[in-house]
């Protein structure tokens, strides 16, 4: 492992960041043209753009027959973007949560990734399955913009045309040029941060899916930590929480979708992911909806408790692989203590929010 290996991660997380930016720019800017509203260019422009590093990564890992990266991007991103995005998000500022993604996207994401799991019981995710979840992609993202429009038009501050700008008429040019720009660079960035994960992958002796879980899942997923903090800053608190529950959407079916469709014979699914990171998924999954409904806001508390448990899942991840000693007294501490405190204290914050709703 040299300096190359570094450069290649690097340079790749550079390059997919910026992609992101670029591409969520121009297409949220074009978005607003057709009347759409805040939280649904966060649910699907915002989060499409913010989840394309996996989509690119996803691609290229199994073109690159590393298809245990692509996979473990995409769950390692999920776990990454509610434990650690939504976790340092509230340590910054409490979040608020729309009473709309509590209602119907948390329960999509939940649907998702149980549909996800059953598809992959098999340890393959088939073409036909792929093209399944990009037709749900597609319902999905039609169902927010028809009853977008239905609703009332809106704009995303962040993104909007400066007054005016709206009425030029090579506008519209510019911001598909800048979408063309954030394709090149996520493409670009995917490649170097594929090869430097492989090569990292075998210098330390981890595999494949535990590079994608951590180090790859991380780095694609700075562009959902870069726009959920800076909407915190902002004040826009509602779209920081969107921006992740529809990046995980997106990651199931948009990802894992194209990714299975350009596999040769689809996507294979390692048995370890299937026996522990799915379950983890799922389970950090549902851990939303006691804290979304504890007075529609994640406190800050709840974002540290968030925090720790992606540091500690990060931990359990590179001590398993590694083989160190304290694994198992790590592994027993975790199951017997830590996780059912966890879930002692979420169902009641939950049965405490269904009795008194405006008190939790």
């Amino acid at each position: 492992m040299g300096l190359m290996t570094f450069a290649f991660l690097i340079a790749g997380f550079i390059l997919l960041v910026i992609g992101a930016e670029v591409l969520v720019r121009g297409a949220a800017r074009l978005a607003t043209l057709f009347g759409i509203s805040p939280l649904v260019i966060g649910l699907t422009v915002v989060a499409f753009g913010t989840s394309a590093p996996e989509t690119a990564v996803g691609i290229q890992a199994v073109r690159s027959g590393s298809g245990d990266i692509g996979v473990g991007n995409v769950l390692g991103s999920n776990i990454a973007n509610i434990l650690l995005i939504l976790g340092l998000s509230a340590l910054v500022a409490p979040l608020v949560v729309s009473r709309e993604l509590i209602r119907l996207h948390v329960p999509v994401m939940i649907a998702a990734g149980a549909v996800v799991y059953a598809l992959a019981w098999n340890q393959l995710i088939s073409r036909l399955e792929g093209a399944l979840l990009m037709a749900a992609l597609i319902a999905y993202t039609l169902f927010l913009v028809i009853s977008s429009r239905r609703n009332g038009a809106g704009q995303m501050d962040d993104f909007a045309y400066e007054p005016g700008e709206q009425r030029h008429r090579l506008a519209w040019l510019y911001d598909l040029m800048l979408i063309v720009v954030g394709l090149i660079l996520l493409v670009a960035g995917s490649n170097l941060l594929v090869e430097g994960a492989r090569t990292l992958a075998l210098s330390l002796g981890l595999s494949e899916l535990v590079i994608g879980l951590t180090v790859v899942a991380v780095g694609t997923s700075l562009p959902e930590l870069a726009t959920s903090i800076l909407a915190v800053l902002r004040g826009q608190r509602d779209i920081a929480v969107g921006n992740v529950i529809g990046s995980c959407i997106f990651n199931l079916l948009l990802v894992l979708g194209s990714t299975s469709l350009v596999a040769r014979g689809g996507l294979s699914v390692s048995p370890n992911a299937l026996a522990f990171d799915f379950p983890v998924m799922m389970a950090v999954f549902f851990a939303c909806l006691p804290i979304f409904v504890s007075g529609y806001r994640i406190n800050r508390w709840e974002g540290l408790l968030f925090f720790a448990y992606y540091c500690a899942y990060t931990l359990y991840l590179v001590m398993f692989a590694t083989g160190l000693p304290a694994f198992e007294l790590f592994r027993q501490a975790m199951g017997w203590f830590a996780l059912p405190l966890t879930a002692i204290t979420l169902s009641v914050i939950f049965f405490r929010s269904l009795k008194h709703p405006h008190q939790a």
